[in-house]
């Protein structure tokens, strides 16, 4: 294996000082009078051996890594790949790189990443926490790093947080169908105490008081990583489906449930939507796809990625002093209505 080169190395070949060596690296030949000569002698020796600083030693010496850690939740869903995505894109154009992982809404998994992303010396965070990580977060917060919570908050936790308004989401795709003269309306959410799906069942909830009309909550175990568990989310579906003839519509918490929803509602061979309409939370590639196509509640994805890296690098270069009170950013979802919903 190659020995790696380090800096005394090359100002050893040299025959000049680590510190003539350090200068030329970081760009300061010309402040502390180095030769134009020596500094490109420097860079092409550089170049020849393949020299890379050691980050670490780096970070250390600045105080800087100029990275971000980014956890998630499912980083294959398609919702939280693409934020990812951008993310990425909005924090390298600012100077920055960014490392992600997923939590799988695991309380475990997520205080082992971030006890290892507290290893590397991270910047600032962009977190998406699950429930039961509340005393890592806490100390995370209490040590100064910037961090910012995404998609969802922990309440009791006071920091910035970037999300959208769910209720508000929830709300107009359940007036879309009343206002249609859809009356009975079921909302099937996941098991999750965590805000964003507390905040969609609220906006439910409050259309059909407000019309008159019952609500109906059903409540379905969700874990794409368990296959068992996935044969229970559609069976528990096709179950309530079963068990609820008279339902006109249902509306999913998000587009995992609403991905399972179809498979189940395919099983019952009930037509989409003369004898079911259905609405997702989170717009998906397959939504338009799928025959009929399937109404959304679209996040705004781009805006959100926007948000989150303008957010935490105000923080990151003191453009808001550090006992300036936490910043909360909700921005609107959008109802893209397509045949699911359309109801004669």
């Amino acid at each position: 294996m190659k020995k790696r080169t380090l800096i005394h190395d090359i100002a050893r070949h040299l025959e000049v000082s680590i510190t003539t060596v350090s200068l030329v690296l970081n760009g300061k030949a010309k402040e502390y009078r180095i030769s134009d000569a020596l500094a490109e002698r420097v860079m092409q020796y550089v170049a020849q051996v393949g020299y890379r600083p050691n980050q670490l030693a780096k970070s250390l010496r600045t105080g800087k890594t100029h990275v971000i850690g980014l956890i998630i939740e499912d980083i294959s869903n398609p919702f939280f790949a693409t934020v990812a995505r951008l993310v990425e894109r909005h924090a390298s154009a600012r100077g920055y790189r960014v490392l992600y992982s997923s939590t799988d809404d695991s309380a475990a998994k997520a205080k082992d990443l971030i006890a290892l992303f507290q290893e590397q010396h991270l910047d600032g965070y962009i977190i998406a926490p699950p429930a039961g990580v509340e005393a890592e977060l806490e100390q995370l917060l209490k040590s100064g790093v910037p961090t910012v919570f995404f998609d969802r908050y922990l309440p009791g936790l006071a920091t910035d947080y970037v999300g959208v308004d769910n209720a508000a989401g929830v709300y107009q795709a359940t007036q879309l169908l009343l206002d249609q003269g859809v009356a009975r309306i079921a909302f099937l959410t996941t098991e999750s105490t965590q805000t964003q799906m507390a905040a969609r069942q609220q906006g439910y909830t409050r259309a059909m008081q407000e019309a008159g009309q019952p609500a109906q909550v059903q409540h379905v175990p969700l874990n794409f990583d368990d296959d068992s568990v996935r044969e229970q989310s559609i069976a528990a579906i096709h179950q309530f489906l079963q068990d609820n003839p008279a339902c006109e519509a249902v509306i999913f918490a998000n587009n995992s449930l609403a991905t399972l929803g179809l498979e189940a509602i395919a099983q019952l061979g009930r037509r989409i939507p003369q004898e079911l309409a259905v609405i997702s939370f989170d717009d998906n590639d397959l939504f338009r796809l799928h025959s009929p196509t399937i109404t959304a509640i679209a996040q705004p994805v781009e805006a959100l990625a926007e948000a989150l890296i303008n957010v935490l690098l105000a923080k990151l270069s003191d453009e808001r002093p550090a006992a300036a009170q936490p910043q909360t950013v909700e921005l609107p979802v959008s109802l893209v209505v397509r045949g699911s919903s359309a109801r004669q």
